[in-house]
């Protein structure tokens, strides 16, 4: 119901970079926290950075199943490289394509889908997290421009982004209902950058602070109505966790098909690990759960493909797949016992990985007031 020839033959194509470009320098990808320009390169010739963006903008015009194989692919061997990938498609464009002009379409869009440019996301603030609606940054209107001060922080590619989608207050009296959205050039005066985030894992991708002194933005960059970016943001943030939810399903195969085949061949009390009964039964739990996850993520994207309301099934996607992949590569990694635990294994850079899933683009308990809500009418 879910795939057909189309989505099964770009998910080989997908499998055949992942496994022939991107597994033989995952682990030194983590080391030097450096993906090679190489990478981007064959990404944005292959079209992986425009999959669901109209032909018109530069894209390849598929639909969100389409992207869901590319990245369920890619993720089973680095999570760190889906990122661009994931961002162009949802965070970087789902702005513009929701409340941009014909003309800052045709600006930008064709470069990010091409590779050319990066766009990174700005919404979250050091005392504005989860609740978005509490930022500080402001955006007060001067003849025909907007005066930007604030600070944005975990803004992933902001140290190489040619600009940014910047949500700011302009009428701070109305809470969520003042936020403007802008697209903000990374070389304005007044704009600078924190130091880049040490993270525990997604090594590879550059994440930094950004921040704003009296950045002058012109009113042609503003993007949709004044006051109305808020809404702009939770629609952004709506499709954009189908990707997220694909990292999950994602890094739990991999994780899985890392610690399947060292279980038949590390034996123990004179057995393979494969023939103790309760940790047959741990992967087989594992196996079931990881099933049931990448249901409720074809679901979510078979649901958007049909242009259908799918609000409370991304996010239940994106909260079942990720908490799921917490626990099945925790438990893949105990299967390696103390080799889990050192780097030289790949399974320790994949459960490092894993952990941001259930905090970034709305954590898990986000994710419940959204279902809670949808189930309960408010």
């Amino acid at each position: 119901m879910f795939f057909n020839e189309d989505h099964n033959d770009i998910r080989a194509l997908a499998r055949e970079f992942a496994q022939k470009e991107l597994e033989p320098i995952a682990g030194e990808i983590d080391k030097t926290d450096e993906i090679p320009q190489r990478i981007y390169d064959m990404m944005a010739e292959m079209g992986f950075f425009g999959l669901k963006i109209p032909e018109e903008y530069g894209g390849l015009g598929l639909d969100t199943r389409s992207y869901v194989c590319v990245m369920e692919e890619i993720c089973k061997v680095s999570i760190a490289c889906s990122l661009v990938m994931s961002s162009c498609n949802s965070l970087s464009t789902a702005p513009m394509l929701l409340a941009g002009t014909e003309e800052q379409k045709q600006k930008y869009i064709p470069k990010i889908c091409s590779g050319e440019e990066f766009m990174a996301f700005g919404l979250t603030e050091p005392g504005a997290g989860s609740d978005a609606s509490a930022m500080t940054t402001k955006a007060v209107e001067d003849g025909d421009s907007y005066i930007l001060n604030g600070r944005k922080c975990f803004i992933t590619g902001a140290p190489f982004a040619k600009n940014t989608v910047i949500f700011a207050k302009t009428s701070p009296e109305k809470g969520a209902k003042g936020i403007t959205s802008f697209i903000v050039d990374m070389s304005l005066p007044g704009v600078s950058l924190g130091k880049n985030e040490e993270k525990m894992g997604l090594h590879g991708v550059a994440t930094s602070d950004v921040v704003l002194e009296d950045v002058r933005v012109p009113k042609s960059e503003i993007l949709g109505e004044v006051d109305k970016g808020f809404i702009t943001a939770m629609k952004t943030l709506n499709t954009g966790r189908i990707g997220v939810s694909c990292q999950g399903i994602g890094v739990a195969q991999g994780a899985m098909d890392l610690a399947v085949p060292y279980m038949l061949e590390r034996k123990q009390f004179g057995q393979r690990l494969a023939d103790f009964q309760a940790l047959r039964f741990m992967i087989a739990d594992s196996e079931a759960k990881l099933n049931a996850a990448r249901l409720l993520v074809y679901n979510a994207a078979y649901l958007m493909d049909m242009k259908q309301e799918a609000t409370k099934e991304a996010s239940m996607a994106k909260y079942f797949a990720t908490e799921t992949a917490l626990e099945i590569v925790s438990n893949c990694l105990q299967m390696f016992g103390g080799y889990g635990y050192v780097k030289e294994y790949p399974i320790e850079r994949l459960y490092r990985d894993a952990r941001v899933l259930t905090i970034f683009e709305g954590t898990s308990q986000v994710q419940q007031i959204v279902i809670a809500g949808q189930v309960f009418g408010k």
